[in-house]
């Protein structure tokens, strides 16, 4: 089982960055899929949230309207549109994926990109 990010770097407040995620390893289209983020000295948090389908998202209220997550199960990847970044976005970004197996949870974290905001 892989999730493999990729995407992060460093730009300047009022830029764009997208962070991708290819998993490997288990289905993919069967896992509710999540990015999060963990900034030096914070506890990490959920960023955005997409169903199986892609058909319903959830977002952190302070990312609704500049970030936007989605997929394509067929290539196994889930995305993250970051616009309007601000230096306070500036943190390790991880995707995750949830499910359950013979009625017990299963999750996987990816091993994070970092996304560095700053003039």
């Amino acid at each position: 089982v892989q999730l493999v990010e990729s995407g992060g770097g460093l730009v300047q407040p009022g830029g764009s960055l997208r962070l991708s995620c290819v998993a490997s390893g288990f289905t993919f289209s069967s896992y509710i899929m999540s990015w999060y983020r963990q900034a030096p000295g914070k506890e990490r948090e959920v960023v955005a949230t997409i169903n199986r389908t892609g058909g319903t998202t959830n977002y952190a209220d302070s990312m609704k309207g500049r970030f936007t997550i989605s997929r394509d199960n067929a290539k196994n990847t889930v995305y993250l549109q970051m616009n309007s970044l601000k230096p306070e976005d500036t943190a390790v970004y991880s995707c995750h994926a949830a499910s359950y197996s013979w009625g017990r949870p299963v999750d996987y974290w990816g091993q994070g990109t970092q996304v560095t905001v700053s003039s």
